[in-house]
């Protein structure tokens, strides 16, 4: 699991000297216990820094806040009122993700006691409605959260943010690397990688896969033993892969790989990888439970060279870390057209992640069909029902554009003896033939990251943070509506 207690945000309040120095003392009081209280509810450190009064303060606290180690954005909220000029040069120079807390000290209103002292306390009402004018003024993103700071809804609201702030920090300087190339002919796989690096931080460059097979050559028979083990304390391992089964060759040849594969990415400092079924020179088996167990464990993956998705699946997870249920590389398989159920079925030939899984999965070997390497070992398993997300980055050509669609997941109602793979199948929202549509018209990818414990807000928050587009497929969606979207965003973002 992906530590979140290694990154922080600060909670900042603006004030001015108008007041006095018994109003800025409550002020500050009251800013240190809201940020405690922050500090025990969010997945995140919140690090209370003290009232800030004039632009000078405010200037200096962002320009620390911006070259601090593991600060990953900031809480701000005025509780007095803070001239939204002293805030000019600090937004300029800002570059942190912020949220804009909308709240005030006292839940009630002390109706028998308010008096004009009280009121020049606990001005929030308006102050944050100045803060708010100067944000819109210089067009900033943020995000806005409206309620009294110990309500849960607050909280949930704030600590979405948290987690993707956490997760964008990460994104700064992640490296991802592929082994080969991308899938020969694909289009939407590929994309421009030095505008990813401008738009998102990331890094993505490549090493022959003689470089990975150097590595997997040197793993010991010991540490081998001891993956396997670990193989059948966790999985229901198939006869055939066990001691003296006619494939038990094959499974440690799996485990070799998963042990140089994160060899590999733990010495390069590496969060992500692709790899493809056309460049396998020198490894006996496309890497199949490798990917999987690797992804449950925190990575990204991409198949056929897909580093956007490979870099989305890894920050899908930072921002999931400890919440139930997975997330996982996915793409969209197969129909199910029955007008009286309509089911896609999302799958992979190898390489979806066992966090999804709802029950213990199988260790199982079955041909590949393609890429002329010895037939792999992989996890098989259903994934549970209920509601989630998949979400694709294309590259527009000057953008890229992020994509939802909310599903709904189902259990699976027939058996799939045949089918040695895992799998998930979902009902799109708003309808099957209008979201797959949709998606289509968007430009969608066929690969996603397939999340059951993110929403759309998540997603939401992660765009507004990057300036980029965001087109969502949901309920409400119309094929009209989202032609015009689309058409307005052209404008945009042109």
């Amino acid at each position: 699991m992906i530590d979140l207690k290694q990154f922080e945000v600060w909670f900042v309040t603006g004030s001015q000297h108008l007041y006095g120095e018994e109003t800025l003392r409550q002020v500050d009081e009251h800013s240190k216990t809201i940020a405690e209280h922050l500090d025990r509810s969010l997945p995140v450190r919140v690090v209370f820094k003290p009232v800030v009064k004039t632009s000078e303060e405010i200037y200096r606290i962002i320009q620390e806040a911006n070259v601090a180690p593991n600060c990953a954005g900031i809480i701000t909220w005025m509780h007095t009122f803070s001239p939204a000029k002293m805030w000019i040069l600090g937004l300029k120079a800002l570059q942190k993700p912020m949220l804009h807390l909308h709240t005030q000290f006292n839940r009630d209103i002390p109706w028998g006691e308010i008096d004009m002292d009280f009121m020049n306390l606990n001005q929030s009402a308006h102050g944050d409605r100045e803060f708010g004018f100067m944000m819109s003024r210089m067009r900033l993103n943020r995000k806005v959260v409206v309620g009294h700071w110990e309500q849960e809804d607050v909280i949930a609201q704030i600590s979405t943010w948290s987690r993707v702030s956490a997760a964008r920090y990460e994104m700064q300087g992640m490296k991802v690397v592929r082994f080969g190339d991308n899938m020969r002919y694909v289009a939407v796989t590929d994309g421009n990688k030095v505008s990813a690096e401008m738009t998102f931080g990331y890094s993505v460059n490549t090493h022959g896969v003689g470089d990975l097979v150097q590595v997997v050559n040197q793993i010991s028979d010991a540490e081998i033993d001891r993956l396997v083990a670990v193989y059948e304390e966790e999985y229901r391992v198939v006869n055939s892969l066990r001691q003296n089964g006619e494939f038990r060759q094959s499974l440690r040849e799996a485990a070799r790989i998963e042990l140089g594969l994160k060899a590999f990415l733990e010495d390069g400092n590496f969060k992500a990888y692709t790899d493809t079924f056309e460049d396998l020179h020198g490894l006996v088996q496309l890497p199949g439970i490798a990917s999987q167990r690797l992804m449950a464990a925190g990575y990204g993956f991409g198949g056929e060279g897909d580093w956007k998705t490979a870099a989305m699946v890894r920050t899908m997870k930072t921002m999931a870390s400890g919440l139930p249920g997975g997330n996982s590389f996915m793409e969209d398989y197969t129909y199910h057209f029955n007008p009286a159920n309509k089911l896609v079925l999302g799958s992979h030939m190898l390489e979806i992640c066992p966090s999804i899984a709802d029950a213990q999965p199988s260790c199982e070997i079955h041909p590949l069909g393609i890429g002329g390497k010895a037939d792999p070992v992989r996890l098989v398993f259903n994934s549970a029902a209920g509601p989630a997300i998949n979400v694709s980055i294309i590259d527009v050509g000057n953008r890229f554009r992020i994509l939802v669609n909310e599903v709904e997941a189902v259990a699976a109602q027939e058996e799939l003896p045949k089918l040695p793979v895992a799998r998930v199948l979902w009902k799109p929202q708003p309808d099957m033939q209008t979201g797959c549509a949709a998606w289509i018209l968007a430009g969608g990818a066929h690969h996603t990251v397939y999340s059951q414990n993110l929403t759309t807000e998540y997603i939401e928050d992660f765009a507004d943070m990057f300036g980029t587009e965001l087109v969502v497929i949901d309920k409400d969606t119309t094929l009209r509506q989202l032609k015009n979207e689309l058409r307005w965003n052209d404008v945009t973002y042109r």
